[in-house]
């Protein structure tokens, strides 16, 4: 830190009280108990290391305080959120710090999210910033008239930032709406060409189909069973519990958060099954298309690899001679919303092999097909660029915002 020269720098115990007292936690189950069957006006927001993080039936403390975390918060990102403001009755757990300041809260919590605190917080995989070291935080402390003009200035430049932020999130999100409307419009036919010569598959039972959309003459829907083999990953053990399945490690082992990142083939894995992990399971080969159908529904990619998956993913081993794999991975990719509607209201949604195999899906001849991947790829490459632009624009606006925290705690902000 390189406060202006002109200012006093503290300990943060000299110029915040530190009200550690008026904490108290309170685990999940039992504030559900104490909340049970009571009107919204009745609780209280009830707050943690980074935010609130539920409700309660009382209130602890009453006014502005300014919460820091003491452990799970994420210190060493310079971009990301340590220290927060509240006001009115709230209750406060014992994962943050409550401070109130002696002369700017305002001032103080833009500061703590501001400092690097490498050198004053511990642990590894869960950082802890205890409060011995909390009253040793240097904090810079000029006038309460500069306080108050550099909060002003702070928020002022937020505030543009923060309209700027919300209209990139306005476009992303119409993106994901251009998306999804290139892929309705891609299976509903309406990039037909006269150069159908069919295939004799079986198509579905149409007493089975209500209200599907008309398809060109020359199209028909069919089970997505009858384009290819479906089988579902097996695995006799969870991964997690059973480090044998690992000893020795070198089949890749696929998982459904794997598939989920995976821009189209899928070369990076999360771990390796060993000889006894593959005997459990299944080398599925290379080219496979992997289908989720546990927690994240509906997400889809190309094996780029020979790899294990387990049961929360399917694979599709297509008819080549008749369909094409990218045609059934759009298709799928626009079914998501259709496919979650098959998932029980569980914890944790899944849909069953069986569902898979019946969705209808339009069919067209191969030749066609391709035509209309070559035609969606082409739509969604300029909605990519776009959203890679989007997202660059938005890290630079974080950025942005620590580069003015430091102006601001360096004297340099007019």
């Amino acid at each position: 830190m390189m406060a202006d020269s002109k200012w006093n720098i503290l300990p943060l115990e000299e110029i915040a009280e530190i009200c550690d007292v008026l904490r108290n936690p309170i685990n999940a189950k039992e504030r559900q108990k104490r909340i049970a069957g009571k009107n919204p006006s009745e609780l209280y927001p009830y707050f943690g290391a980074t935010g609130q993080v539920g409700y309660i039936d009382d209130y602890i403390t009453d006014g502005e305080y300014v919460l820091l975390g003491e452990d799970g918060a994420p210190f060493l990102n310079p971009f990301a959120q340590k220290s927060y403001i509240i006001s009115g009755k709230t209750w406060v757990n014992n994962h943050a710090h409550v401070l109130k300041s002696k002369s700017n809260n305002r001032f103080l919590c833009y500061y703590l999210n501001y400092f690097n605190y490498n050198g004053y917080v511990s642990g590894t995989t869960r950082l802890k910033l205890t409060q011995n070291a909390l009253k040793q935080i240097p904090v810079p402390n000029p006038s309460i008239e500069e306080q108050q003009r550099i909060v002003a200035k702070i928020e002022e430049l937020f505030s543009k930032l923060d309209k700027g932020v919300e209209e990139l999130n306005k476009t992303k999100e119409q993106l994901k709406i251009y998306r999804q409307a290139v892929l309705k419009e891609a299976f509903e036919g309406k990039w037909s060409y006269d150069n159908r010569q069919g295939v004799n598959i079986e198509t579905v039972d149409k007493t089975l189909v209500v209200e599907l959309p008309t398809l060109p003459n020359e199209w028909e829907y069919v089970y997505l069973s009858k384009l290819g083999e479906l089988s579902r990953g097996k695995s006799k053990h969870r991964p997690r519990n059973d480090k044998k399945l690992f000893e020795d490690g070198k089949y890749p082992f696929v998982q459904t958060g794997d598939v989920k990142a995976a821009k189209k083939y899928l070369t990076s894995f999360s771990t390796m099954y060993g000889d006894f992990g593959l005997a459990q399971s299944k080398l599925w080969k290379k080219g496979t298309l992997c289908i989720t159908i546990a927690a994240n529904i509906a997400e889809t990619c190309i094996l780029g690899i020979d790899a294990c998956f387990p049961d929360s993913v399917v694979g599709f081993d297509p008819q080549e001679d008749i369909v094409d794999r990218d045609y059934v991975r759009y298709f799928i990719e626009a079914s998501k919303i259709r496919l979650s509607a098959f998932a029980p209201a569980t914890a944790q949604k899944n849909i069953n092999l069986t569902t898979l195999e019946n969705l209808i899906i339009p069919y067209c001849h191969i030749d066609e097909q391709k035509y209309i991947v070559t035609e969606i790829e082409s739509r969604l490459s300029v909605c990519d660029k776009i959203e890679q632009t989007v997202n660059e624009s938005l890290q630079k606006a974080e950025s942005l915002r620590q580069s003015i925290l430091k102006q601001a705690f360096e004297g340099n902000l007019v």
